[in-house]
């Protein structure tokens, strides 16, 4: 059986509500990952697995008949980023030596969410 070997880190942000955020973070599962809002009011995500966001059912497990909810969790989230900061997320990752690889970036900045993968190359001007 081939399993996924990912790892995710991101900056860090400063929150402008940090008990907002922390309860926006509690009402959603992040897999394995780990994420932290400090007395500062700096929020980080990290560990090794994929960033992928679900609801979170009532025990606290992953809702996942409710699919990925990476993006809107993403977009709540914007709106209590202090103002001129942002929070870059990237993850990297494989299965086996088989293709595609995993390699997708969020940034989330002046109230907006901005995706990056690998799906999309672009031409190589002269």
């Amino acid at each position: 059986m081939a399993t996924l070997q990912a790892a995710t880190t991101s900056t860090g942000a400063i929150v402008s509500d940090p008990q907002a955020v922390r309860e926006l973070c509690e009402s959603y599962c992040f897999g394995t990952l780990d994420w932290e809002v400090t007395e500062d009011g700096e929020l980080t995500i990290w560990g090794y697995d994929d960033f992928e966001v679900y609801e979170a059912r009532e025990n606290g497990l992953p809702d996942y008949e409710g699919g990925i909810v990476t993006h809107e969790f993403l977009r709540e989230l914007a709106d209590h980023l202090e103002a001129d900061e942002e929070l870059d997320i990237q993850t990297a990752g494989f299965t086996k030596c088989r293709f595609p690889v995993l390699a997708k970036r969020y940034v989330v900045r002046d109230g907006e969410v901005l995706h990056a993968n690998l799906s999309s190359p672009d031409p190589i001007d002269k």
